[in-house]
This record gives structure tokens, C-alpha cells and sequence, in this order.
């Protein structure tokens, strides 16, 4: 007979013989828990026995039912048995677990945070229940608070109720506009046109183009919003294909254009919307599914949007550019470019600009039709109701006199070169005593409506400002302008000091020259038309006294005083706040604990004071 092959057994056999093996020596499986050994009855509390034979005199040694001894010491973490025969774990230390997760409550009990949502179970039916009675708060998106913050028209108007006798000699009733739009700004005392108005108001409602050339605050907004609703009276807009489009170069001229039109557009039966960027898409889209008259606009939120296809330009029937020449400096030309090629041909087309330089030239060549031009001033600081003042200082006095030309009475604009340098001009100002607001691109844009909301009810008298509200922030009253850091050319200088003065009020422009700065700025007020040349002057001088000039009171305005100037409104609790002294929503300790390396802050108290945006 052939050699009986040796059997090779496969792994899996293997392995089921060495369990099997291994099983046999441990002895029987270990009882669960309150059960004795197979057949007996359930144990609860005799689990342990003494061993026979113990030491006289020691600790009787226990054995349990599974031949485990007990050593009189457990792990930490192990559980102990309790008086019904189950278990509870051990309290674990603080610094086990990053801090106690309960605090003390006004009665005396206690109450846990809320979990974070990593670590949140699955709410039960009846918390569910709860949830689903307590009111929902609604969330406000940044369109909201720039509402909040910007309700306003014009400050300085006073508005009439009842109804409005239009005067045989009001100047806009002879330019040809509708009744409605003539009433409406008489009754916030609007009766006499600027120079530009009347000048391009009677070409627009021709159907003309019109090239309108002058400097900022000649009234350029009603000059073509007025001929624009008139236009487009009688008319509705279809879904997603506005009937008129305003293009500004930034969010704030933006709104300042929406908030001028706002009470004209409602009263010729018409809608529209502010398209910008920072501000809600939803609300965007929505108004533009439901139809927009009038749309005033970024570029670079149009082109996004229309991107997107939420909206289409071939039923635009005026096109308006508003200053043009800002937007060339800023590149938005391409997009301005893109955006008329999509508009209507042959609709009416209005730019208004101070300059024709830098392209501008170039769009008024390829999509203007023989345009009639109309300048208001050309491009010069000749205000009669403007004075110009350049200030010829001493480096270790800047600080002084920009305290006391801050301190005086009334609306200030502060200009700086750097955001950095507003926030320096703005806390040493606020140190001083005088209470003084930064400004500038590198805030959020709900924070940037708060501060500007604030200066115009006057909380805050004193806004420190870079270049971004140049050409975009319109506040009344303002009186004073001061140019803490020259700008850069004689545009810039025109249009900072378009802040002041603005539709016939007074006002002053006050520049700070350094010994270095003089012959720049010189040479900058010659190109501006100025007449006035740069003159030395000290903290005690009669000029500074002249300008209104005062000395601070010297008192630090506190942080928490400050934000309750620019945002008066009380501060929204979140639900699980309710704790001693009014105890602030524990989120930010939640990260604190478990997301920096479970660092204790305060003490392990847990309770710092937030900081506000």
C-alpha cells in the first residue's frame, strides 16, 4: 500500500483548535453579573465570601464567586458596587475631565451646560415636543442690519405731512418732471435744483445720452434718478430682467443711492433693489424673481450674479454710470465693459464722472451715442461755501492739534491713509476724551453700517476714515473735513472734501502737512484749483481757534461705553444663559475647554468677558 499522506490543516482550523484549546484551560465562563455558577440561584449581595484560613488578626481576604480575589484596591475608573446590587461610576476629578461640567444656579441645584454639538444625543420625543412650542428667532442675515442701520434719506430734512402745495416758482416743476416726484420732494423740502440738475435733468427726459462732468456732492443722484423713474413710469419689470440699471463703484455709494431713490421709487409705483457685495444672496435673487424696476448695483456682484443666470440685461432701458472715473481706478473696467454688452442696444446710456481719464474716455467713445456734455465747476474746489485750510506742522505736535480740531463741536470726517492708522487715530481720540469711530474695508460690513449709523444720529461725532468713504459715504452736516495724511493726487483731495459743504452747506477742509509733505501737497493744490498754500502753524495758534478748535476733556472713554455708543441696542441672550449675575452663553468655554488643549482660563471659572466684533 502507497504511504498514508500527512493531513496539513488549513488556518481557519488552526485557529478554531487553538481557541478551543485555550477555552478548556480558562475553566468555565465567568457568571454575569448578579448570577451565581450554572444551577445556582441569582446572587445580588453575597458576590463575595471570606476565604477559609485567613491571618488572625488582618483584613479577612475575599474571594469571589469566580475564584477573583479582592486586594482592597481598584484601578481608577473601575466601578463600585452599590446598595441594589448594580453599579456607579466614580466622580472623576476636575482636572480629569477640563473643568466642571455643571455650575451652580440661583437656587442652590445645579444644571449642566449645553453639549456641544459633537457630543449632542438624540433629544427625546418630549424635548422635541418643547422645542417645537418655544418660538423660533429670527435670523438676521446682513441685508437686515444694513436696513436697520440705514433708514434714513437725508438727515437734514423735514419731512411735512398731510398734503404739499407745490409753489408756482419750485424750479423741478419747470424741468418737465411728474407731479408725484415734484410733491414727494417737496415734502422733504426739496424745491430748488442744483446746477447739474437743471442742466442734464431736461436731455434725460429726451431720451438723450448724457455726459455729466462735476464734482461730488453737486447732486448728481437725483440729476439722472429723477429722469429715470420718469421713464420708467407706467411700466412693470418681468422676472429677472430689471428695466434700469444704476452701476457704482462700492457697497456705500451704493446704498447711498438706494437710500436717495428709495421714497421716489415708491411713490411712482415702481420697485428695486440694491445689489452689492457683502450683502445677503437670498434677498438678491428672491426681489430679482419677483421683478425689479430699478436695479442699483456693484459690478462685481452684477457680474457674479449674472453668472449664476439669476438675471438677464436685455430689457434694460437706461443704463446709468456713476462715478466711472472711481471705478476705472479701481479695474473694474472689464466689468463695466461686459456689463453695457449685455445690455439693450439702443437704450439710453448716463455716466457722470469728475474726470474722462483712465478709460473713461474710451466707454463714453464706444457706447455713448452724441452725448450732451454738461460741467458743473469742472473738476475745481471752487465752493464758495468750502474753505480750505493747509496746515504746516510740526511732527510732535500732529497728535495735539488733531485731538483739538476733533473736539470741537459738530460733525468731523478724519481721513487716514491705512486702516492701521485709523484704528491708531481713532483710540488715541477716544483716550483724549473725544469720541471717535473707525472706518474702513477691513471691518464687516454690519459693522461698518453700525459705525456709520452711529455718526449719523451723531453718537459718534467723529468718524476716522480711509479712502473707502470717499466717495461713497453722504452724511448731512458734516462741517469739518481733516486730512490727517494728504491723499495721493488732487482727485483724492476732491473728493474727501466733497464730505463737507455738500448742496449749499458750509463747510471746512483742514490738511496736515508735514516739512517732507510741503511741496507735494503743494503741487497737489495747484492741479485741485486751491488758492490756498500750506502755512505754519502751532497747538496755540489763532487758526486752529478760528477753525473752532478746542481742548479735549482728557477723559478715557471706556471700551464698554464706546460699543454702546455705536450699538445702543441691548445684547441678544442665547437660550441656556440663565445662571448668577446674568452668566453669558457658555459656547465660547465649551471651545476653550475642548478644542485649545482643555486650557483653563480664569481661575477654571470659565467666565471671561466677551469681546465684542
Amino acid at each position: 500500500m502507497p504511504p498514508k499522506k500527512k493531513q496539513r490543516w488549513t488556518t481557519a482550523q488552526k485557529n478554531a483548535a487553538a481557541k478551543k484549546k485555550a477555552a478548556s484551560q480558562r475553566g468555565p465562563k465567568r457568571p454575569h453579573r448578579g448570577q451565581g455558577p450554572a444551577g445556582d440561584a441569582p446572587r445580588t449581595k453575597d458576590r463575595w465570601r471570606e476565604r477559609d484560613g485567613a491571618p488572625s488578626g488582618g483584613r479577612p481576604q475575599r474571594v469571589r464567586s469566580d475564584g477573583i480575589e479582592d486586594r482592597g484596591q481598584r484601578a481608577p475608573g473601575r466601578r463600585s458596587e452599590d446598595n441594589r446590587g448594580g453599579y456607579e461610576r466614580r466622580p472623576r476629578r476636575e482636572d480629569e475631565r477640563g473643568g466642571d461640567r455643571r455650575r451652580e444656579d440661583s437656587r442652590g441645584g445645579y444644571e449642566r451646560r449645553p453639549r456641544r454639538d459633537d457630543d449632542r444625543r438624540r433629544p427625546t420625543q418630549r424635548f422635541e415636543r418643547e422645542q417645537a412650542r418655544r418660538p423660533v428667532e429670527p435670523v438676521e442675515d446682513p441685508e437686515a442690519l444694513r436696513m436697520e442701520a440705514d433708514t434714513w434719506t437725508k438727515s437734514s430734512r423735514t419731512s411735512l405731512t398731510g398734503p404739499v402745495d407745490v409753489a408756482e416758482d419750485n424750479g423741478f416743476a419747470a424741468l418737465g418732471l411728474p407731479s408725484v416726484l415734484v410733491e414727494r420732494m417737496a415734502r422733504d423740502g426739496i424745491t430748488t435744483p442744483f446746477a447739474i440738475q437743471e442742466a442734464a435733468i431736461p436731455d434725460a427726459l429726451a431720451g438723450k445720452d448724457v455726459l455729466g462732468r462735476g464734482q461730488t456732492g453737486s447732486g448728481k443722484t437725483l440729476a439722472f434718478g429723477l429722469p429715470l423713474l420718469a421713464r420708467l413710469a407706467g411700466g412693470r419689470a418681468r422676472s429677472r430682467r430689471p428695466r434700469a440699471l444704476v452701476l457704482v463703484p462700492t457697497r456705500e455709494l451704493a446704498m447711498q443711492v438706494s437710500d436717495s431713490l428709495e421714497p421716489l421709487v415708491h411713490v411712482m409705483g415702481l420697485r428695486h433693489k440694491l445689489v452689492a457685495g457683502g450683502l445677503s444672496y437670498t434677498g438678491q435673487t428672491a426681489a430679482l424673481d419677483r421683478g425689479v424696476d430699478v436695479l442699483v448695483a456693484t459690478p462685481g456682484r452684477l457680474v457674479d450674479l449674472l453668472d449664476r443666470g439669476a438675471l438677464t440685461l436685455d430689457q434694460v432701458e437706461v443704463a446709468v454710470l456713476d462715478e466711472a472715473d472711481h471705478m476705472a481706478d479701481m479695474g473694474f473696467l472689464p466689468s463695466v465693459t461686459r456689463i453695457l454688452d449685455e445690455c439693450a442696444p439702443g437704450g439710453q446710456r448716463l455716466l457722470f464722472s469728475a474726470t474722462l481719464d483712465r478709460g473713461v474716455g474710451d466707454l463714453v467713445d464706444a457706447y455713448m451715442v452724441d452725448p450732451v456734455t454738461h460741467n458743473t465747476n469742472d473738476v475745481a474746489a471752487s465752493v464758495d461755501t468750502m474753505e480750505h485750510h493747509l496746515l504746516l506742522i510740526d511732527p510732535q505736535h500732529k497728535k495735539t492739534i488733531t485731538a483739538r480740531v476733533a473736539s470741537r463741536p459738530g460733525r468731523t470726517v478724519i481721513f487716514a491713509r491705512t486702516k492701521l492708522g485709523c484704528e491708531r487715530i481713532a483710540g488715541q481720540l477716544r483716550e483724549e476724551g473725544v469720541p471717535a469711530a473707525a472706518l474702513h474695508g477691513g471691518l464687516a460690513q454690519n459693522v461698518r453700517n453700525k459705525v456709520i449709523g452711529a455718526f449719523r444720529t451723531g453718537a459718534i461725532p467723529v468718524l476716522v476714515a480711509t479712502d473707502v468713504a470717499a466717495r461713497g459715504i453722504h452724511v448731512d452736516n458734516v462741517s469739518l473735513v481733516m486730512q490727517v495724511d494728504p491723499p495721493g493726487d488732487h482727485k483724492d483731495y476732491l473728493h474727501r472734501a466733497g464730505r463737507t459743504a455738500r448742496a449749499g452747506e458750509k463747510g471746512s477742509v483742514v490738511t496736515l502737512v508735514l516739512p517732507h509733505q510741503r511741496r507735494e501737497v503743494t503741487r497737489m493744490a495747484s492741479a485741485a484749483g486751491l488758492e490756498a498754500r500750506p502755512t505754519k502753524v502751532g497747538p496755540e495758534d489763532q487758526v486752529l481757534v478760528d477753525i473752532g478748535a478746542s481742548e479735549p476733556s482728557g477723559e478715557p472713554i471706556p471700551e464698554a461705553d464706546f460699543r454702546k455708543l455705536v450699538d445702543p441696542r441691548p445684547a441678544r441672550r442665547h437660550s441656556g444663559t440663565k445662571g448668577p449675575r446674568g452668566a453669558r452663553s457658555h459656547r465660547g468655554d465649551d471651545r476653550r475647554r475642548h478644542g485649545g488643549g482643555h486650557q483653563r482660563r480664569g481661575g477654571g471659572q470659565g467666565r471671561r468677558g466677551a469681546q465684542g466684533a
